[in-house]
């Protein structure tokens, strides 16, 4: 592992301090690597996905166990229209993934020089390294997406939000940005939550934003698909959501092509590598078009589950048959219109004060900030125990 330390001249006058964090956090970095050895024990080593680490499950204590199963398992909801989708729009995706936000950059810039800060949900890792007086480390469950942070020079992992792959106490600080929504169920937000705070040391600070059902457009709402009431209800209130349609098919992650390629072109390979007519693509189309999503056009007040469009253009699709496939699946569109292949991601959007109260039930941290910001609803905890 190599952290890069800034050589500028202003870190002249805090050169040895770095030095000795820097030596203090390679040690730790070891000592985490025994903390998960021992509490993987029973478990199989790291597992490589293609080029991106994974590590095993940790084995939380006997006080957290209560319901970790029902919460850590995977709603089939997530599966195919968050994991899978980012998957296949990793590169569309981090190339319009630039811009640092102000209050995220405050927070980071904030911190004490030599701070470990966690990213759970890093995507690109347009914040890894942010502050060059910080070490970070970064995990999403997109392994396309943890991909092009490595290939980047991040140091990050493959890893779930609800279950994150660090011992107690480790970090500095931790940061969640726009993660929390793509969790479908209530008790699986407030794990991510729990397991923010468990990852920080005491007096750690952990900074979480989600979308806001209140946009300051307020026009966009009417731009996303809402789920029916009867998906709701089956899907996202009590108990363990139930399994839809699990899609046999697995896809690819599509890398940008050249932009000079044809949408005409690509978009007659979509029309013959798809047979439309056939019947089983037509009952995948239904099941996902119309079991899942209102037809009616309106949004009530109470709206919070919603599928938000993703464009991939045709002229940045690889031709190679996953976009094809994911078409064929039902996992993504064409719209000839637009040009592009259209895949719908699963989004909770937060109402005002639901992030504040779903925070409230964790024990050991305190609000110290709150705020809206840019359609987000945001929030600042420090670990007290």
């Amino acid at each position: 592992m190599v952290l890069a330390i800034g050589r500028s001249s202003r870190f002249s006058s805090r050169g040895d301090l770095i030095r000795k964090t820097f030596c203090c956090r390679l040690r730790s970095f070891s000592d985490m690597k025994e903390v998960l050895g021992d509490i993987v024990s029973n478990s199989p080593g790291p597992v490589v996905d293609g080029d991106s680490p994974v590590l095993p499950p940790v084995k939380v204590g006997y006080g957290m166990r209560s319901n970790a199963s029902a919460v850590q398992s995977t709603p089939e909801i997530e599966k195919k229209y968050v994991h899978r989708v980012y998957d296949a729009i990793a590169p569309h995706f981090s190339s319009t993934r630039f811009a640092k936000w102000p209050k995220v950059s405050a927070f980071l810039n904030s911190l004490p020089v030599g701070s470990l800060v966690l990213d759970a949900g890093c995507g690109n890792g347009k914040y890894l390294g942010l502050n060059p007086e910080s070490f970070f480390i970064g995990c999403d469950i997109s392994s396309a997406l943890v991909k092009i942070c490595a290939d980047r020079g991040h140091e990050v992992l493959v890893a779930d939000a609800v279950n994150l792959p660090y011992r107690t106490g480790y970090g500095d600080a931790a940061i969640s940005i726009a993660v929390l929504h793509h969790l479908s169920t209530e008790s699986r937000r407030r794990k991510a939550v729990e397991e923010l705070v468990r990852i920080v040391k005491k007096g750690g600070l952990v900074l979480i934003t989600v979308w806001a059902r209140e946009q300051e457009d307020g026009s966009l709402l009417n731009k996303w698909t809402p789920l029916t009431q009867k998906y709701v209800e089956e899907w996202v209130g009590p108990g363990s959501p139930r399994v839809r349609s699990p899609s046999s098919s697995t896809l690819e992650s599509i890398p940008e092509a050249e932009e000079n390629g044809s949408r005409d072109h690509f978009k007659e390979f979509l029309d013959k590598t798809m047979d439309v007519k056939s019947p089983r693509h037509s009952n995948l189309s239904k099941v996902s078009d119309q079991s899942l999503t209102s037809t009616s056009g309106e949004v009530c007040e109470e709206q919070q589950e919603f599928f938000v469009p993703w464009h991939l253009p045709y002229h940045r699709a690889e031709v190679s048959g996953a976009s094809a496939n994911a078409v064929a699946s039902g996992l993504a569109k064409k719209d000839d219109k637009k040009g592009a292949v259209v895949y719908n991601r699963y989004y909770h959007v937060f109402s005002e004060g639901e992030l504040e109260k779903l925070v409230s039930d964790v024990d050991n941290a305190v609000v110290v900030d709150k705020f809206y910001d840019k359609s987000n609803w945001c929030i600042i905890l420090e670990k007290t125990s």
